[in-house]
């Protein structure tokens, strides 16, 4: 098995590409070893590392985050946990119902006269934000519209990394105000 690494905007998290489906569907995001110890039998090895602080899954890629270590200490003992979890045939995810798994359109908050412009935000964000956002690493998802202020969450790579407030500011309001006019700011969440 060939696990490739890619550097992200965020100089503590690396990007690992295992060449398999981590998640099929949706993403997960562990910013503990506690969520992660029944969550993800993967997460919860990878907390195991010493230096460990965040691990996010995307579609097929796998984002670690970690704390003042270094990369070169830190990277061929994540490599080696991808790889033997991979090798192993086990899961990723423990079971469907995994907290960090679970859709947060429940928690999303807009007016119900905005529907039609949370609509248009949402798919910008799913057609054009998302991808871009994926390469590096990363995600974000749409939390709220309220009073011209589009409120998002940043997850992976973008969580903490030193470029997302540029990312936020210069990329995604910019984007958000050209297509829709009623967009006047976004914040993170």
């Amino acid at each position: 098995m060939f696990i490739q690494t890619e550097t992200t905007p965020n100089p503590a998290t690396l990007k690992f590409l295992p060449g398999k489906v981590v998640m099929p569907e949706g993403t997960a995001d562990f910013r503990s070893a506690e969520t992660a110890a029944d969550a993800s039998p993967l997460a919860a090895k990878l907390f195991a590392v010493p230096g460990i602080t965040g691990v996010f899954f995307g579609y097929d890629f796998i984002t670690v985050t970690k704390d003042d270590a270094e990369w070169q200490h830190l990277k061929p003992a994540v490599l080696g946990t991808i790889m033997e979890h991979f090798m192993s045939g086990a899961p990723v995810m423990a079971g469907v119902s995994a907290p960090a798994a679970t859709d947060h359109s429940a928690d999303e908050f807009f007016d119900a006269g905005d529907s039609e412009i949370v609509d248009t935000i949402k798919e910008l964000l799913e057609t054009r934000v998302r991808p871009a956002v994926a390469q590096d690493g990363g995600d974000i998802t749409f939390r709220g519209f309220e009073n011209g202020v589009v409120y998002l969450h940043m997850k992976g790579a973008c969580a903490g990394c030193p470029s997302s407030t540029a990312t936020l500011k210069h990329g995604i309001q910019n984007l958000l105000k050209h297509f829709v006019p009623e967009v006047l700011q976004v914040e993170a969440i």
